[in-house]
């Protein structure tokens, strides 16, 4: 059978893409390696994550927070098989969700994992060796990624003892000692995790700060953060080595500026150093696709490869690897196939870290900002003074809004605080049209509301606030 579509992967790029090419009325098929539909981020990325994420903020919440609203409660009894029985239910969930929108879309679900023999060429080979090949007028890379290592390090992971991002969400016991390596998204999240739950977090950053790339400012305040709930955050450190030990582990680093090597034992160590594209096995180099330096298909603002009929999207090629940008990028590409105007703006994509707080952004940071010579001004207000974080407890953190000094059209938009990455989405929409500060600010907020701290601070970029 010959598809108009046939796309790789059934990640949050890939499904959407295919629902996508199904609802403008290309006949489309998806390959899938998994036994279950939703890549990395519905099995063993963002869903579990989220779902162990809620779980143990509210356990931390009846343990610490409740006593203050006059909610009497004793102290919280940890199950961690339902905790983890919670996590599993909600991704269980979320793949027949998947299953039911191939189904409706009458989308053929090939079972295998996918290549490229040649453009409108890709053959399935299933779990017995056997394969087929199946002809398509366009090929979707959506392979996403597969988890980095330590640079120079061999790491020998068993998932138990040495875990990567999967391994961390499945964890037997709560670890007396957690290691994690990399103060990225990840490890910060599943390190979140665990020190609510009652481990001991030690994180060694390689970097100068936690989050790489985020607004200075909003990660100094935010390890500030982390530290107060026991974290223990090791910046500007190399690991050299990690070895089991015992039961357990030892994790060796050293400053990056040179110095004395360190060791800490720990019962775990979680490798969360970031992600690589996943191209291995997938016939690139015999179809003739090219990769950048750093193993990304390399493609256009089309999101087209250089050989015609094959496109590539998500984690596998330039850009932040998030699922809602491969989700975008997926609609642009089926839109594209379609002969529309499919477009993804890669300026207006919001990144949220869900710790507690949530930290969440879109759009240019001050550094950058600086770097490029832009002209700019800042406000700012505190969620200290917002009274729905005094009525709620959720009085830390900040707003904060970049707009050019002469057009006043809003650059970037940083908040740390409770609730975060609901609220980054009205700057996004903002920015997308290219709005203002003034328009921000003029625009009448819901009291009380967390969100009223984001206007306010447009308020103070523009010109001043009202309740500080």
């Amino acid at each position: 059978m010959a598809y108009d579509v046939v796309v790789i992967g059934t990640g949050p790029g890939g499904y959407v893409c295919a629902i996508k090419a199904a609802q403008l009325g290309l006949k489309t098929a998806v390959v899938e390696k998994r036994a279950t539909l939703g890549g990395t981020c519905v099995n063993v990325g963002c869903i579990p994550s989220k779902a162990l994420l809620h779980a143990s903020e509210a356990f931390a919440e009846a343990g610490h927070a409740f006593g203050a609203l006059g909610v009497e409660i004793g102290t919280p009894k940890l199950n961690l098989t339902k905790m983890l029985a919670h996590k599993d239910l909600t991704v269980e969930q979320n793949v027949k969700g998947l299953d039911f929108l191939m189904k409706k879309n009458k989308i053929d679900v090939l079972r295998g994992t996918g290549s490229i023999a040649a453009a409108g060429k890709v053959v399935v080979t299933g779990d017995d060796g056997a394969s087929r090949e199946v002809e398509t007028t366009n090929t979707v890379i959506a392979t996403g990624s597969d988890v980095a290592g330590i640079p120079g390090v061999e790491v020998e992971f068993d998932e138990k003892v040495v875990v990567s991002s999967t391994g961390a969400l499945s964890l037997a016991n709560v670890p007396k000692h957690l290691v994690v390596v990399g103060g990225g998204v990840i490890g910060l999240e599943l390190g979140s995790v665990w020190a609510r739950l009652g481990a001991r977090v030690t994180v060694i950053e390689f970097l100068d700060t936690i989050l790489g790339g985020m607004d200075a400012e909003i990660a100094r305040q935010f390890q500030r953060m982390l530290a107060k709930q026991g974290i223990d955050i090791r910046i500007g450190s190399k690991v050299t080595a990690v070895a089991r030990s015992g039961t357990g582990v030892s994790v060796s680093f050293e400053p990056v500026r040179g110095g004395d090597t360190q060791s800490i034992d720990a019962d775990v160590v979680l490798v969360a150093t970031g992600r690589t594209p996943y191209t291995v096995g997938l016939g690139l180099a015999e179809a003739g696709v090219e990769l950048d330096q750093r193993g990304r298909v390399k493609t256009d603002a089309h999101f087209r490869t250089n050989v015609e009929g094959i496109y590539a999207i998500g984690d596998v090629i330039t850009g932040p690897m998030l699922a809602h940008k491969a989700e975008d990028e997926g609609v642009a590409v089926a839109e594209i196939i379609a002969g529309q105007a499919g477009h993804a703006n890669p300026d207006v994509i919001p990144s949220v870290v869900y710790t507690s707080p949530e930290v969440a952004s879109v759009g240019r940071t001050e550094e950058e900002l600086k770097q490029a010579g832009v002209e700019y001004r800042v406000g700012k207000f505190p969620f200290s003074a917002n009274g729905r974080g005094r009525a709620s407890l959720h009085t830390e953190g900040f707003a904060k809004v970049l707009a050019d000094r002469s057009s006043d059209r809003v650059l970037g938009v940083h908040i740390l605080g409770f609730g975060a990455g609901e609220m980054i989405h009205e700057a996004a929409v903002l920015m997308e049209f290219g709005g203002s500060s003034e328009d921000l600010a003029r625009t009448c907020h819901a009291h009380p509301t967390m969100s009223e701290a984001v206007k306010e601070a447009a308020l103070a970029a523009f010109f001043k606030p009202i309740h500080m």
